[in-house]
């Protein structure tokens, strides 16, 4: 009677294969950075720039609500330096 391949073994030697799959040189999935002849010849913007939504709150009033809504509150978290 032979015994059966433990099933402890075989999800590490799945993972082992699985890595190695990814790490061979041809492999695209982790691309370090697009050329222009990858995107078709256009240029790969280089700046992210981040608009603030038009709600955002300003940090003046997020100061003010944070006096507000900390008042006698654990000093920790958000309302840390809020607690007075």
């Amino acid at each position: 009677m032979s015994q059966a391949f433990p099933r402890a073994m075989a999800r590490p030697l799945v993972a082992a294969a699985l890595l190695g799959a990814l790490a061979l040189p041809g492999s695209t999935a982790f691309a370090a950075s697009a050329t222009p002849s990858d995107t078709g010849g256009k240029k790969v913007p280089t700046k992210v720039t981040f608009i603030n939504a038009p709600s955002s709150e300003t940090p003046a009033a997020r100061e003010k609500r944070l006096r507000r809504e900390c008042k006698g509150r654990p000093n920790a978290g958000a309302c840390l330096g809020y607690t007075r």
